[in-house]
């Protein structure tokens, strides 16, 4: 059983509760942090005709609404990551809301509450650390992963009601599922659902591909692996090692060299010189988007999801680490989002900007009703198999017009105050970085310190 924290300092009584120590009655009480330029963050002014158009549609924004959230949301995804850090074991998760992208964090101590404040974020006080959420959802993928739990679609961690919720068709189904997995029952919410899903395996999002003659599918990202081998990510489900593969035009392509589904839903597939990867997501007569980097989006964020049955749609990521219950098997660790999909869009890109998320799953529902659907995360499957994503500024790109003007000068050294570009390099504490998204460079927002906005290499 785990050990569950009480709160000193907390009177609220409610799961999640509005911290209101004295002197703070939310981030309007705190001076926040500075804040990233709205039109530079994660290349907004980039943004794809395509994408907009679906943004305007699926969320009634419009595109200066769209731009704008978009780079909100960026600016909250760096301040969570660098108080998820500042927290360490007290972090509970964090989230956005609303077009103006509030930022919420929540922790386990209240003596928190001006730290997170002072970041321009709400703080919330709530019982469980995400560690203990994690935990009780990791002892439920165990179970699942042993034998696929009937009448049990999918499980989550729930950061907004501070629980793990589990959906079932049945309040037995639920039990018996809780029961063998022996985790603490007041950390769990039980949610009734009729859902059924499945995986979108018959025809396939983004630039198509085909296996061996046997169906179609759809490429997620392309990517490299060392300084030569090219070849892209898509879903587990399409194909296993050793299936050769042929691209939308029928030529030959490639292979797959590694795949994983169920458990996980993600594979790569190396494929032949003839065909160069892009840092782009195909975007349907209306403008290929640019792909900056993969920067992980809050729940609550807006996504936005490339297909070739039912081209783009968007909607807003519900929780990430869900587990989901397929007929071939449950696959843990994907995103759940009210993004609609249809079979034939498995595989295809999801993206928030110019972030890169993961490659389809699977789902229910339809574009026509609504539904929701399912991405299997994209940073895990490159750390699978040692893989790199192919982004904007690498050398597999169209060069850059000579005649535009340069921005930071790569190699240059770390400085408050810079404003940096995605594709930048840096050097900090004589270790070489690049910059994920753009921003302006602040105290406490070193390299090192803050994974959303650098990474070394």
């Amino acid at each position: 059983m785990l050990r569950r924290r009480a709160l000193a300092a907390c009177t609220a009584t409610v799961a999640v509760g509005v911290l209101a120590p004295a002197g703070l009655t939310g981030s309007a009480s705190a001076d926040p942090s500075p804040r990233l330029p709205t039109s530079t963050a994660a290349g907004t002014g980039q943004l794809s005709p395509g994408l907009l158009k679906a943004m305007r549609r699926d969320l009634g924004l419009t595109a200066a609404e769209a731009r704008g959230r978009i780079g909100r949301e960026s600016r909250a995804a760096a301040v969570a990551a660098g108080l998820q850090r500042s927290l360490g074991g007290d972090f509970a998760g964090a989230l956005v809301s609303g077009d103006d992208a509030a930022l919420t964090v929540a922790t386990t101590d209240a003596t928190d509450a001006a730290r997170i404040g002072k970041a321009g974020a709400r703080p919330v006080a709530v019982e469980h650390s995400l560690a203990e959420l994690d935990t009780v959802k990791a002892a439920l993928d165990r179970v699942a992963l042993g034998r696929a739990p009937k009448g049990i679609p999918a499980w989550y961690v729930d950061v907004a009601t501070n629980r793990v919720v589990v959906q079932a068709a049945r309040a037995s189904a639920a039990d018996a599922f809780l029961a063998a997995a022996d985790v603490p029952r007041d950390m769990v919410t039980v949610s009734r659902s009729s859902e059924k899903p499945r995986t979108f395996a018959d025809l396939r999002g983004g630039d198509a591909y085909y296996m061996n003659g046997s169906g179609r599918c759809s490429i997620g990202f392309p990517v490299k692996r060392g300084s030569s081998q090219s070849g892209f990510v898509s879903a587990g489900h399409c194909g296993t090692p050793g299936v050769s593969t042929s691209g939308y035009n029928q030529q030959a392509q490639g292979s797959f060299q590694g795949s994983t589904f169920p458990g996980r839903d993600y594979s790569w597939v190396a494929t032949s010189t003839n065909w160069t990867p892009r840092a782009l997501v195909n975007g349907y007569g209306n403008g290929d988007v640019t792909v900056t980097g993969s920067t992980e989006a809050l729940e609550g964020s807006s996504v936005c999801r490339s297909g070739s049955t039912t081209g783009w749609h968007c909607g807003t990521v519900q929780q990430r680490n869900t587990s989901v219950t397929y007929q071939e098997g449950t696959v843990s660790g994907v995103t759940r989002t009210d993004v609609c999909a249809e079979p034939g869009d498995s595989g295809g890109s999801f993206i928030s900007g110019g972030q890169a998320q993961g490659v389809t799953s699977g789902g229910s529902g339809n574009c026509s009703q609504g539904g929701t659907t399912y991405f299997q995360p994209v940073n895990p499957a490159l750390q699978a198999y040692g893989l790199t994503l192919v982004i904007s500024g690498t050398p597999t790109d169209p060069p850059t017009d000579p005649t535009d003007p340069p921005t930071e000068p790569p190699g240059s050294t770390w400085a408050a105050g810079s404003l940096y570009n995605a594709g930048d390099r840096v050097t900090y504490g004589g270790v070489m970085y690049r910059c994920l998204q753009a921003h302006s460079a602040i105290v406490g927002w070193e390299p090192p310190n803050v994974p959303a906005l650098s990474e070394r290499g």
